[in-house]
C-alpha cells in the first residue's frame, strides 16, 4: 500500500466534504441534503441527489465536487475523478476538487498527481498531507533534495507512517543530514519499540553521526534480552570501538563469530580492530580461522595480507594478495567501474555486443574502446588469439586518444602481463597511478610486474601503500553499508 493511502482517504476526502459544505449559503440549498447523505456515508443516495441537482444547475462546481466525493467514498475512482475534473473546469481554484483529484491521481500513480498537489499547495501552503504526498513522489523519483523540504513540512503527520519515516531518514542521510536522519528514526522507534530492526537502523545512523554512546544505549535492550543476534553484536562492537571500549568491542565480536562462524564481515571487523590497535598477529590468527570455514572468501586474504604488511612479512602479504586476486579478480581489489550491468551479471557476450554496436557509431570513443578491451581481456587470456589482439589494439588506441584514462592503462597493463611483456606493464601501471594514485588494481599489477622483472627494492613500500589503501577502502565500505542498511529498511513492509 502506498505511503499515506489510508490517512489521505480519511483526511483529504472528508476535508473536501467539509470545505464544500462550508460554501452552502442556505438550508434550502441542494447541497445540504447531499452533505447529510455524505455524513451518514450513504454514498448512493448522495450520488442520486447530486445528479438531480446537477440537472437543474450543471454549472455548479460545488455540486460536481460533492458528487466526486460521493463516488470516491463508494470506491468508484473513475467517476469521482471525472466529477472533480468537471468541477475544476468550472472553478480551477476549487480546493476541495483539487484535493480529491490529487488524491485519486496519487493512489493511481499518475503523473498528474504532482502538478495537482503543487496547485493545491499554492492555495493551502501548509497542508501537511499534500506535502507528505509530494515528498513520497519525489522520493520515488530518487530526488531527495526535492523530497526533504516536503517531508519536513509534513510534520507530525509522519509520526504514524513507518515507511515514510524510513524514507525521510534515507533522504536526510543521502543529503548528509545524519543527525536529522537519526531524529527521524527515533520517531519510527516509537512506533515499534520492540522491533530489533528498528533499533539496528537507529544505532547504525547514530554511529554514522559519531554518537556511539547513543548507539549503545539504543542497542542495550537487545543485549539485555540475552538473545542478541550476530548483527546486533556486530553493531555493538562497532559502537563500542568508536566509544573507546575496545574490550567490549572484542568480546561482542567474538560472540558474534560464535553465532555465525561463516560470516566473513565479522572477521573483517576483527581485522580492523586488530589493525587499529596494532595487534596484527592476533588479527592474522582470527582471520586464518575464518579461512578454514570460508576458504573462497577473497576479502579474508586481502585483510590478512594487510596485516602481514604491518609485520613486514612481505612474501606472505603478496601471496595473500595474489590468492585474493585469483579467487575474485573483479572484487578483491578496487578496479575501474565496469559501466555495464551485463558485465556485473557475467554476461560478457551481451555486454561486448552492446559496446561494439556503439563503437560502430563512435569508433574513436576512448571509453568505449577501453570497455571493449576490458571485456575481450576477460573473455580470453590467449595472447595469440584474435580476441586478445583486438583487446590490445583497442586499449592502445584508448590510451592514445585519452592518455589520462587510467582504467584503459590498467587494462593495457593487464594485457602486457598476460603477454609476458613485463617492462611495458610496469610503465602502464605507473601511468595509471599518476591518473589515480588510489587505483589498487594498478598498484597490485605494478608489484607483480616488478617482481617478474627482478626489481625487488620497491616492493615493500608498494605493499605498504596497498595495505593502506585497502584499509581506507574498508572504512569507506563500512560507511556505504550503513547507508545501504537505511535504504533497504522498508523492504518487506510497504513498498514505496
Amino acid at each position: 500500500m502506498p505511503f499515506f493511502k489510508k490517512l489521505a482517504l480519511s483526511s483529504v476526502l472528508w476535508a473536501c466534504h467539509s470545505v464544500a459544505l462550508a460554501q452552502a449559503p442556505a438550508a434550502e440549498d441542494p447541497t445540504v441534503p447531499i452533505g447529510a447523505a455524505l455524513s451518514a456515508r450513504e454514498f448512493d443516495k448522495a450520488i442520486e441527489l447530486a445528479r438531480a441537482a446537477l440537472r437543474a444547475s450543471p454549472g455548479s462546481a460545488q455540486l460536481w465536487t460533492l458528487q466526486g466525493i460521493a463516488f470516491a467514498g463508494k470506491g468508484d475512482d473513475k467517476q469521482a475523478l471525472s466529477a472533480f475534473q468537471q468541477a475544476l473546469k468550472l472553478a480551477p481554484r476549487n480546493v476541495a476538487a483539487l484535493a480529491g483529484a490529487a488524491q485519486i491521481a496519487y493512489e493511481a500513480g499518475s503523473r498528474e498527481a504532482a502538478p495537482l498537489l503543487e496547485r493545491l499547495l499554492e492555495l493551502r501552503p501548509g497542508d501537511p498531507t499534500a506535502h507528505a504526498m509530494l515528498a513520497v513522489l519525489e522520493y520515488r523519483k530518487g530526488d531527495c533534495k526535492a523530497a526533504v523540504p516536503h517531508f519536513d513540512k509534513a510534520g507530525a503527520l509522519l509520526d504514524s507512517q513507518l515507511d515514510a519515516l524510513h524514507a525521510h531518514a534515507t533522504c536526510l542521510a543521502r543529503l548528509g543530514r545524519i543527525d536529522d536522519a537519526a531524529a527521524a528514526l527515533q520517531r519510527s522507534l516509537v512506533l515499534r519499540p520492540d522491533d530489533p530492526q528498528e533499533r539496528l537502523l537507529l544505532a547504525s545512523v547514530q554511529i554514522m553521526a559519531h554518537k556511539p554512546k547513543d548507539a549503545l544505549a539504543t542497542l542495550r535492550p537487545l543485549l539485555d534480552a540475552g538473545n542478541a543476534s550476530a548483527a546486533t553484536l556486530q553493531l555493538v562492537s562497532s559502537a563500542a570501538e568508536d566509544a573507546g571500549d575496545t574490550p567490549l568491542a572484542v568480546s561482542t565480536l567474538r560472540q558474534a563469530i560464535l553465532l555465525e562462524p561463516r560470516n566473513v564481515s565479522l572477521y573483517l571487523d576483527f581485522a580492523n580492530i586488530s589493525f587499529a590497535h596494532e595487534s596484527f598477529q592476533v588479527g592474522i590468527d582470527v582471520i586464518s580461522e575464518g579461512m578454514h570455514l570460508s576458504p573462497g572468501a577473497a576479502q579474508l586474504y586481502v585483510a590478512r595480507g594487510v596485516l602481514y604488511v604491518q609485520l613486514a612479512q612481505y612474501d606472505k602479504a603478496e601471496a595473500d594478495f595474489e590468492k585474493a586476486y585469483e579467487l575474485d579478480p573483479q572484487q578483491s581489489l578496487s578496479t575501474a567501474a565496469q559501466g555495464l550491468a551485463a558485465v556485473q551479471a557475467n554476461d560478457l557476450d551481451h555486454a561486448l555486443a552492446s559496446v561494439q554496436s556503439k563503437l560502430e557509431r563512435k569508433p574513436d570513443d576512448p571509453v568505449l574502446l577501453y570497455l571493449q578491451a576490458d571485456l575481450l581481456a576477460q573473455r580470453s587470456a590467449d595472447a595469440s588469439g584474435p580476441d586478445f589482439q583486438l583487446a590490445m589494439r583497442s586499449a592502445q588506441k584508448a590510451v592514445r586518444l585519452q592518455p589520462t584514462l587510467g582504467a584503459a592503462r590498467g587494462v593495457l597493463a593487464k594485457l602486457h602481463m598476460q603477454a609476458g611483456q613485463y617492462p611495458e606493464a610496469v610503465e602502464q601501471c605507473r601511468q595509471a597511478l599518476k591518473s589515480d594514485p588510489k587505483d589498487q588494481a594498478a598498484l597490485y599489477r605494478l608489484i607483480q610486474a616488478l617482481r617478474k622483472t627482478g626489481q625487488q627494492d620497491e616492493i615493500p613500500e608498494l605493499l605498504k601503500k596497498l595495505a593502506q589503501l585497502r584499509e581506507e577502502a574498508t572504512q569507506e565500505e563500512r560507511e556505504r553499508y550503513r547507508y545501504k542498511l537505511i535504504e533497504d529498511a522498508p523492504a518487506g513492509r510497504s513498498a514505496p
